[in-house]
């Protein structure tokens, strides 16, 4: 069975951890164990893409939106959008800098990630974080 469950919230840091708490509750609601290595990837990458969405979207942008689909095979797909136009890429990151990292644990422990244009709407940035074994 597939399951999807998407909400928006306001562009403030506050909104990162309340993404990470809902999803984590729908997950769990849909029958994901705390402690699963998988579902803590997924939280884990839901609040690098909502920070990303609050601090590197567009200022006039008042919310992003943030849905997870739980797969029939237990993988989850988390989608994140704003109306930023800008393509998320990594970049490098110097030891004694502070950020910058986000994406790069996005390519670590996504199966796959990438970016989709919703036009003139802006961009949802997406990850694929396959069941634990």
């Amino acid at each position: 069975m597939v399951r999807r469950n998407s909400f928006r919230l306001p562009k403030h840091p506050a909104s990162v951890g309340l993404a990470r708490r809902r999803v984590r509750d729908h997950l769990a609601d849909w029958g994901h164990s705390a402690g699963d290595p998988a579902l803590e990837d997924v939280v884990l990458l839901v609040s690098e893409l909502a920070t990303n969405a609050v601090r590197h979207g567009p200022l006039v942008d008042r919310e992003f939106e943030v849905a997870v689909t739980a797969l029939a095979d237990g993988s989850c797909f988390i989608e994140v959008s704003d109306e930023g136009l800008a393509e998320p890429r990594p970049r490098p990151v110097a030891d004694w800098e502070e950020t910058g990292r986000g994406l790069h644990l996005v390519e670590h422990l996504a199966a796959a990630w990438g970016m989709w244009s919703r036009g003139r709407y802006g961009k949802t940035v997406w990850a694929l974080v396959a069941a634990a074994p």
